[in-house]
């Protein structure tokens, strides 16, 4: 369902129109902050009120001192839109999603912005063996079971709840044998804006059974604004002298392999589109980038990634406790992806994603760091997404 573009009329940054998810109406009005950008998204928090599975849904809105905010529904923890300011000082919406809850109901085959479990990435041939016992999962990716599976975190609705302006806690109980995953796993996220303009996210899991456990976060950037039509001109750095070669099929082949003398270094500033079109055999793996990086620090928080547009002069600076980070460039998308928000389309190579994780199929590759979750012990791990300008 379109949502009548009159309807999407209240600058998400304008302090107290959305508000709460529980509020009613349209949002309607203007605030004291005049800047305005032609590439803003627009969003009615009306559009996200809904059901599924027979729980509510709402859209929730962090914002800090300066302005930025974050619209987040907790249809699947999906970031809806981030406006950051840009070397103009005006708004700029940096994340792809949908003007309402239906049309990402619609189109359940993207992950645009959503919270990843119970693996994110790809499990190969969706089985592994666990304490001596095989578990399988569903199938989503050809032979591959990718993201959780269909009935990933991406579907469900999470209990949300708004701590204070900066601060929202999802949490899940995803039950025994849920998509094929062993334990009750009790999962809570944190989304915290803060005022440095950084979008934390906290995860957190405990479960009753051994199980694998790898969360994520799947949010679709493009720093020129969402709707813009490339990202191959962004600028982006990755602190890895490694990745992880895939086969077709996008499996890890088990190897590291140095990033030196091929397309993917990116250890200093390189533009995306530099070398995508190399006649590489793992670019024609992926249809471009779409690997697992070893980051050089493998624990405590350190720096993962910078990317920044010229366009706009915005910076994120990605930090991580994770292992590994997902670079992938927006290889799947195309024109007909063209129900985003404020009617935008979303084509080919219009949004990269940079999603912090352990490696891709870890579960079947023991030399790869341990994914494995028990009962006694907590999972956790933060990721930071912080945005600034390079005017």
């Amino acid at each position: 369902m379109k949502l009548n573009h009159n309807l999407v009329v209240a600058a998400l940054f304008v302090s107290g129109i959305l508000g709460a998810c529980n509020q009613s109406g349209s949002n309607k009005g203007s605030g004291s902050d005049s800047t305005s950008a032609s590439n803003q998204i627009l969003l009615d928090s009306a559009a996200f009120r809904g059901t599924k599975d027979s729980l509510n849904t709402h859209l929730y809105i962090l914002k800090n001192k300066s302005g930025m905010q974050a619209a987040i529904t907790n249809y699947g923890g999906r970031v809806v839109s981030l406006l950051v300011k840009d070397k103009n000082d005006q708004w700029v919406d940096v994340v792809l999603g949908h003007d309402s809850l239906r049309v990402y109901l619609d189109n359940k085959e993207n992950f645009f912005g959503a919270l990843i479990g119970r693996y994110g990435n790809r499990i190969a041939k969706g089985k592994f063996k666990l304490a001596g016992q095989e578990y399988k999962l569903q199938l989503n990716d050809g032979v591959n079971s990718l993201h959780g599976g269909k009935d990933g975190f991406h579907q469900k609705v999470w209990n949300g709840k708004q701590v204070d302006d900066h601060t929202l806690e999802l949490s899940y109980l995803s039950k025994d044998g849920e998509a094929g995953y062993p334990g009750n796993l009790n999962v809570k996220v944190t989304y915290t804006l803060d005022d440095d303009n950084a979008l934390k996210i906290s995860y957190n899991a405990t479960t009753d059974k051994e199980t694998v456990v790898n969360l994520t976060n799947h949010t679709y950037f493009n720093l020129n604004g969402a709707g813009d039509k490339t990202i191959t001109d962004h600028l982006l750095t990755l602190d890895a002298d490694e990745f992880t070669p895939v086969d077709s099929t996008l499996i890890p082949t088990g190897k590291l392999q140095k990033v030196a003398g091929t397309p993917f270094d990116f250890r200093k500033a390189k533009l995306i589109g530099q070398d995508i079109g190399k006649n590489d055999p793992q670019l024609k793996n992926g249809k471009g980038y779409d690997h697992n990086w070893v980051l050089r620090k493998a624990s405590g928080m350190h720096k993962a990634a910078t990317v920044t547009s010229a366009k706009t002069g915005i910076v994120m600076e990605v930090s991580t406790e994770e292992p590994g980070i997902q670079f992938y460039s927006g290889n799947f998308l195309d024109d007909k992806v063209n129900y985003g928000k404020g009617d935008a389309t979303y084509g080919y190579r219009s949004a990269f994603c940079l999603e912090t994780q352990h490696f891709p199929d870890s579960p079947n590759q023991p030399s790869f760091p341990s994914t494995v979750l028990k009962p006694g012990s907590t999972y956790k791990t933060n990721t930071v997404y912080k945005f600034s300008i390079n005017k």
